[in-house]
């Protein structure tokens, strides 16, 4: 659903529009009206109405009014106080022109409900008296031809009754002493129905010296006059006097006028009506009246203000409670096209100033934005705080009109214009679109600048000035995150736990950037990205080095278990569009340690910084460092500042301090893999880049999980991608084996092999591959042509010595089969083919096979010697043998360094004896078979 400009609804009055109102035209004059020189909204009596909405305090007074003119009942004496442009002269114009009776009632609007209220059919045209306090002196008369008024009571017996009615006063007005309370009477008895209008009356007596006789009377005969004229107007029936009472001490005026509006406040308290002032709601209307022709159609108007309500309601947790209400939704459409948040800010806030004038103030204020944002083809849907354009001579001057001195620079460099700061900042895109900026700096403007020295809390809530500067299908996170931004850079802008405010005074970012201004790269900036870094990128089991910022010559050269991750410097950063100056500074690691040439090439791997990030990065560390010389200078009472800044430069020093390991890790990201790349016949260093992710938990789990995604690190490996390097690198040309620690040495330097985390892994893929006949063979040494310690086709322990080897494939199966057709026959030659009789049972037979072998493996096992003894089944022995040889012996005798022993025991009882033939063929082939003892005997 869109939404629809206000300017394409609502159409304000053709002089706001045309920016011919003035100023004045917004202060009622009731003497002008009288005179007839006010223009046409207060002198002409329809266009008054019409223009003016009547609030229910105005209704009441009017009922009244109308009642006490007509004899059926009222008030006597009406009493208007409010604050400083409250309505009060305003509200006596209405009595004026209802009273005065030259336009007929029923062409007054709002009046016939008035009449009806009332009981009056026909309201009596009344005699009327204006006295106006700051038209008349008390030292210069009014003269009426050849009358000439010196007192009020002269002037009040004059308007009402003329020369009959002066005639009654004429010595008191003489004398300057009150007529007393019977003069009075019969005065208003002839002259009613009749009104009194007493309109800043406080001006006019404030001027009356103790002590002192005036033409117009003394100060005392002055409020005797006024207790008189209360007391005589409660016995005629159709007669009323209103009397205006300022509120704030702007228009009471010293010591004088106090004393005045004490003593009037106390004889109109005897008699008064309380009149009630204009409510907040109320002046949505009236301003809305004023200002505008049309506010727009009805339905119009209820659809753009849904579309901000429920807005309000989805996003609940981001503005205020009160907006979650359908009250609200009725307060929207009140105002419309002025969001309620600018009345409330103006009515609670600059409504405290004393220049400020409550209604009146509002009406001139919105008169001049709204003509500014008319001119200016504003197309927001609501009139907010954050559409009120401060860059504008007008709305700025009327702005800083009512605050004390000092704001129009802030203004100017940090709310709005062309060379403010949160201008600089919408000159970003993301922030531009939206203005949020400087939408944000004019809502916190008339939320803090009114109250910025007076507010025990200060500033205005987070949820406030989203209310006043983000509109429906807007991105709420836009306008939060340019407040950060904001109070990162600002001057005049303070900030406390969710609150905002602007202040004349600066806060002490400008001492900030002044120390910034002043952190050395080399000594300070540098040191405190290392010991950051160095913290972040703690080592692992991935890695057997961390090198932040190293030089070539202090990173070790060697095939440690782990690899190593060299951290570039900040000006060695990575850039997609150029990546010349990474790899440059990478490369010359890569090649060299110090003045010597790197052999362990492929145990590197290079992590650099985002080139777009590094400036950024330099500055939140230099913010850093500047924050915190100053919390250092606090602590020792270097600097001499209120708890506020104490407080807020700690919080600053906070943030900075959190805002720059955020950004580390953000900057930080890019992963540099050096490969080997052919350029012609010349192998030549090649780049791979792949950047982490910031926002991972853990930064080094980041890194090993991308190196092994990327298969630029193994941490596990098969035998067949060690036999593809094997057959590929090594047995191309027809050799059989290959030295096992050389693969070993050359992965950890040659970048055109695979890149395995520590030589644990590589052994393990050897004993994998050995268990099974599809892959390799491995021996411990070559002598004689003869594989010492050959595994193939089993599962056993290895060590890696320099001796070593990797054997061919076919070359394993060949040395295999003829291991095995070596130890059949050593099997046949032990059985010698000779059979034993029937009957005769092998217990034992000692068979020495003293195979001593080169000691290659160092023994780890806590366990030194095995000792196992098995008894044979005779006619089955044979079988058992080529077993017990396979599956125990064939182990022992391929481990490096163990020496094996293998004795037979025969042992065979007969209780008849053994015949001589017997025992001379068991002794012959005992011999032969170089039995080390062979013996009958006798039991």
């Amino acid at each position: 659903m869109s939404l629809k400009p206000w300017r394409e609804i609502s159409l304000p009055h053709k002089d706001v529009l045309e920016g011919t109102f003035k100023q004045s035209e917004f202060a009622a004059d009731i003497s002008q009206v009288v005179s007839g020189t006010a223009t046409p909204e207060y002198q002409d009596a329809q266009l008054f109405f019409k223009r003016t909405y009547i609030t229910e305090g105005m209704r009441l007074l009017l009922v009244s009014v109308a009642q006490r003119l007509s004899g059926n009942g009222g008030d006597p004496v009406i009493q208007l106080q409010t604050p400083f442009g409250g309505g009060k002269t305003h509200t006596m114009l209405a009595v004026l022109h209802l009273a005065n009776h030259k336009i007929a009632t029923n062409k007054l609007e709002g009046i016939p409900s008035i009449l009806n209220e009332a009981g009056i059919k026909e309201l009596p045209k009344a005699n009327i008296a204006v006295i106006d306090g700051i038209k008349l002196s008390p030292s210069q008369p009014q003269k009426y031809g050849s009358i000439t008024a010196n007192t009020l009571w002269g002037e009040l017996a004059y308007q009402l009754l003329g020369e009959k009615g002066y005639a009654m006063v004429a010595e008191s007005d003489a004398t300057g002493t009150s007529p007393g309370k019977e003069i009075m009477r019969q005065l208003i008895a002839k002259a009613s129905p009749c009104v009194i209008l007493m309109d800043e009356l406080v001006a006019f007596l404030r001027q009356l010296e103790f002590g002192k006789q005036y033409k117009a009377g003394t100060f005392d005969s002055n409020i005797s006059f006024i207790q008189a004229l209360t007391e005589a107007l409660k016995s005629v029936p159709n007669a009323i006097l209103l009397a205006s009472l300022p509120e704030s001490e702007l228009e009471v005026g010293g010591i004088m006028g106090q004393r005045a509006l004490d003593s009037l406040q106390q004889y109109f308290g005897r008699v008064e009506s309380v009149w009630k002032p204009v409510a907040s709601t109320e002046s949505f209307e009236i301003v809305r009246r004023r200002l505008f022709e049309n506010p727009g159609n009805k339905s119009e108007v209820e659809n753009i203000c849904q579309q901000f309500s429920e807005f309000y309601k989805t996003n609940s947790s981001k503005f205020p409670v009160e907006t979650q209400s359908n009250f609200y939704h009725e307060r929207l459409c009140q105002s419309y096209p002025i969001h309620p948040e600018i009345f409330d800010r103006l009515y609670e806030d600059w409504s405290t100033l004393d220049k400020f004038q409550r209604t009146r103030g509002v009406l001139q204020y919105m008169a001049i934005i709204i003509h500014r944002l008319w001119n200016s083809e504003n197309r927001d849907a609501l009139i907010m705080p954050g559409s009120i354009a401060l860059d504008d001579n007008m709305v700025r001057n009327k702005s800083i009109h009512y605050l004390p001195q000092g704001w129009e620079p802030v203004i100017e460099k940090e709310v709005d214009g062309p060379r403010s700061e949160s201008s600089d900042i919408d000159s970003e895109a993301r922030f531009g679109a939206v203005q949020a900026a400087r939408r944000s700096m004019r809502t916190i403007f008339l939320g803090s600048a009114a109250s910025a020295n007076s507010q025990v809390i200060k500033g205005i809530q987070i949820e406030r000035i989203l209310l006043g500067c983000v509109q429906p299908n807007q991105n709420i996170g836009i306008f939060e995150d340019v407040l950060k931004r904001l109070r990162d850079r600002l001057h005049y802008l303070y900030y406390d736990h969710d609150r905002y405010w602007l202040d004349t005074k600066p806060n002490l970012r400008r001492e900030m950037e002044s120390r910034k201004q002043h952190i050395d790269d080399l000594t300070q900036l540098q040191p405190l990205l290392k010991d950051r870094l160095q913290k972040l990128f703690t080592r692992t089991e991935c890695f057997c080095g961390i090198h932040v910022f190293t030089l070539s010559s202090d990173i070790p050269d060697d095939d440690a278990d782990g690899i190593r991750l060299v951290v570039l410097p900040p000006e060695a950063s990575y850039n997609r569009a150029d990546a010349r100056l990474a790899y440059k500074v990478s490369e010359e690691i890569l090649r060299n340690r110090g003045g010597q040439p790197r052999q362990k090439q492929n145990r590197l791997i290079f992590l650099a910084a985002d080139y777009t990030l590094v400036n950024r990065l330099k500055s939140d560390a230099k913010t850093y460092l500047a924050w915190k010389e100053i919390i250092s200078d606090i602590e020792e009472e270097k600097l001499n500042l209120d708890l506020l800044q104490v407080k807020s430069a700690r919080k600053s020093c906070e943030n900075a301090d959190k805002e720059l390991q955020h950004l580390i890790r953000e900057t930080y990201k890019w992963l540099l893999n050096p490969v080997s790349s052919m350029k012609g016949n010349q192998s030549e260093i090649g780049w791979e880049a792949i950047s982490i992710s910031p926002a991972a938990q853990n930064t080094m789990s980041e890194i090993a999980n991308k190196l092994h995604d990327e298969e630029w690190l193994f941490f596990e490996w098969s035998p067949i991608h060690l036999q593809d390097v094997l057959n590929r690198w090594y047995f191309k040309d027809g050799a059989k084996h290959i030295n096992a620690m050389k693969v070993w040495m050359d992965s950890c330097s040659y970048l055109y092999l695979p890149r395995i985390i520590n030589k644990n892994i590589y052994r393990n893929v050897i004993e994998n591959g050995v268990e099974s006949t599809n892959y390799f063979a491995f021996a411990s040494n070559l002598e004689n042509n003869n594989y010492i310690d050959f595994v193939f086709d089993k599962k056993s322990r290895i060590d890696l010595e320099e001796s070593s080897l990797l054997i061919e494939h076919d070359e394993a199966l060949r040395y295999s089969n003829l291991m095995k057709s070596q130890i059949n026959s050593e099997i046949s030659n032990m059985s010698g083919g000779s059979t034993s009789p029937s009957g005769v049972s092998v217990d034992s037979k000692k068979v020495a096979l003293n195979t001593e072998t080169s000691s290659s493996t160092a023994q780890v096992a806590v366990k030194t010697h095995f000792y196992g003894n098995i008894n044979l089944d005779p006619v089955k022995a044979m079988i058992q043998f080529t077993d017990i040889v396979n599956e125990v012996v064939q182990q022992f005798t391929s481990t490096l360094g163990a020496k094996v022993s293998i004795s037979v025991d025969i042992d065979v009882t007969n209780a008849s004896g053994f015949d001589e033939v017997l025992q001379r063929n068991i002794k012959e082939n005992c011999t032969t078979l170089k039995f080390l003892n062979s013996e009958f005997e006798e039991e």
